[in-house]
């Protein structure tokens, strides 16, 4: 049942409004002061709070800002016998749901209840969902059962708790940084720095300085002094990714990291100690890189001391559905859109898609269905006209040996020519009237 707090001084008032709103199924706590209403937000869970502005120690304006430093999640209704605009205009500011006279409270303080009570619901989601599988990363986050990624899962789990270096392996959008963000979340760097760089978004000058950091006057732009990320990550993790784009002369000074543990910055004459752990990631075929001369091979081998191969989805399929769930999950919280599921045909045609863009490309995938989804179920119109197509191609290219599909066909191009008109169809297929009814119900065909 659903918590409500009406604070107010005047005994009578307040017994009233407790008494309208408990008729609506609610529970009903009171308060006459601000004080009073502090210790029971502190003990007792509560969803909405409803607040005169004028209190015997304080003002109900004032009090929105303490109640959404004590619970950002609570929505707070204020009530007043007199209506005045500046303090309307601050109790929005500060946080308030809503900014009421007392006079309308009959006819409008129900149905705001309702509305700050579905709003507090979906904050209090979100929230579970983003302490499930959001900003804290574990294991128990990477979805799948498929033996593939149950055993990339398996060697994460055992390589976290060591110093050892690891280089995970596999196709862009696999979910790399996932793995390497839980591998040192179970790791006994775990609560310091993790911090992560793309490779492959820098050239070599400005990826040096990110990595490195640099001091004043090093070059042109370089007015002060700055500290690379593998400063910033001393004692805990650098994320590396796409490590294959890294330009030879940089692995160089991150081999002397991973020897010495030391480095020297752009435009630096001495050097500087650190204790880092480097996870790397790449996907590209590092040996082969190593044998064309693109990579170092002293710097392969103490990265690749302990290797993980992430699976592309087309190798996972069965998770397929797991992941799509999630992301629906996600998404119809984000945009308050409340989808609760996925038609048959919708998730063949996920089950038949390539997903060159692995994990990153569903969950796209997903996010724009959602945001298209006209009702409850997402349907196959919702996705990207490329996978509708691919899956009309396949569907096609399976059943066109198939006699009752070429003549569910047959019998949907006669009507469309006869404009739907049966009669005129039952003549042209030669059957009867009654025969054409009984395959249309056979076939699902309207």
């Amino acid at each position: 049942m659903k918590k409500i707090l009406v604070v107010d001084d005047e005994i009578k008032l307040r017994g009233l409004l407790s008494r309208i709103i408990r008729g609506e199924g609610f529970d009903v706590i009171e308060a006459g002061t601000i004080g009073e209403a502090t210790r029971l937000l502190a003990s007792k869970e509560v969803d909405v709070v409803l607040c005169d502005v004028k209190l015997p120690d304080g003002s109900g304006v004032d009090f929105v800002s303490k109640i959404k430093i004590l619970n950002p999640i609570v929505e707070v209704i204020l009530l007043t016998a007199y209506g005045n605009i500046s303090d309307g205009v601050q109790a929005m500011k500060n946080g308030a749901f809503d900014y009421i006279m007392k006079g309308d409270d009959n006819q409008k303080i129900i149905p705001l209840l309702n509305t700050a009570i579905e709003k507090v619901q979906l904050q209090k989601r979100v929230e579970q969902l983003e302490s499930q599988i959001g900003k804290k990363y574990s294991f128990d986050s990477i979805l799948g059962i498929s033996p593939l990624i149950q055993e990339a899962i398996s060697l994460a789990k055992r390589v976290a708790p060591t110093d050892a270096n690891v280089l995970l392996l596999g196709e862009t959008g696999t979910g790399k940084e996932v793995f390497a963000q839980a591998i040192h979340n179970n790791s006994k760097q775990s609560g310091k720095p993790f911090l992560a760089l793309n490779c492959s978004a820098f050239g070599k000058e400005l990826l040096e300085s990110e990595i490195f950091g640099h001091k004043a006057g090093a070059f042109t732009s370089a007015i002060k002094d700055k500290r690379g990320l593998i400063e910033e990550a001393n004692t805990g993790t650098l994320f590396l990714d796409e490590i294959g784009e890294m330009h030879i002369d940089l692995q160089s000074k991150l081999l002397r990291v991973l020897e010495n543990g030391e480095f020297i910055k752009v435009g630096d004459t001495k050097a500087t100690k650190v204790s880092v752990r480097i996870i790397a990631a790449t996907n590209r075929d590092l040996k082969q890189e190593v044998n064309e001369g693109k990579f170092r091979e002293d710097l392969y081998y103490r990265l690749n001391v302990f290797s993980i191969f992430l699976p592309g989805l087309r190798d996972r399929k069965k998770d397929i559905p797991i992941l799509a769930k999630h992301f629906l999950e996600i998404f119809s919280l984000k945009i308050n859109h409340l989808v609760t599921g996925m038609s048959e045909e919708f998730l063949n045609s996920l089950q038949k898609h390539d997903w060159k863009g692995n994990i990153r490309e569903l969950k796209n995938v997903m996010e724009r269905a959602v945001i298209l989804a006209d009702e409850a179920k997402l349907v196959v119109q919702s996705l990207p006209i490329e996978m509708q197509t691919q899956s009309l191609n396949q569907d096609s290219i399976q059943s066109s040996f198939d006699l009752s599909s070429v003549e569910r066909h047959h019998i949907q191009k006669v009507l469309t020519y006869c404009k739907g008109n049966k009669t005129e169809a039952a003549r042209l297929l030669n059957i009867g009237l009654t025969t054409l009814y009984r395959k249309l119900e056979e076939y699902k065909i309207a």
